[in-house]
């Protein structure tokens, strides 16, 4: 009989968003560390709201790449680790959304100088990088 494969299996692959690689302790520990600093660091209110916005952002990475990281794939570029949290941690989309929204955001603050967040968008960032520190406690 042959087994179905996963959803991650079904996107890994030459030329495809996931590459298979074992899982790597140390790597996984720093991701974690990293996140959860950077998760804190976003809710200090005396910095500039667009400086927490792209802490908490990268929390959401190192979190969510961490997620995909334990499960035993790569990611090939960043915004596949949101898309695929309904696999690693069974987000659904009340956490991805604001994420692609975000990196969204992101982008066009990074690559065209258009950066612009307000205090809704900051405070539903975080509570989205919560939802995935908790899921990945669990």
């Amino acid at each position: 009989m042959t087994s179905v494969p996963t959803p991650l299996e079904n996107l890994s692959g030459p030329g495809k968003a996931l590459q298979k690689e074992a899982p790597d302790a140390n790597e996984l520990a720093g991701l974690l560390r990293s996140g959860i600093a950077r998760l804190k660091d976003a809710r200090n209110e005396t910095l500039a709201l667009e400086s927490r916005f792209d802490l908490a952002y990268n929390a959401a990475h190192a979190l969510c790449l961490a997620a995909l990281r334990r499960t035993g794939f790569r990611a090939g570029n960043r915004y596949i680790v949101f898309q695929v949290l309904p696999h690693t941690l069974g987000l659904g989309p009340q956490v991805w959304r604001i994420l692609d929204k975000c990196h969204n955001t992101r982008n066009l603050g990074e690559y065209e100088g258009l950066l612009e967040v307000d205090e809704r968008l900051v405070a539903d960032l975080i509570a989205a990088t919560q939802a995935v520190a908790d899921a990945m406690r669990a």
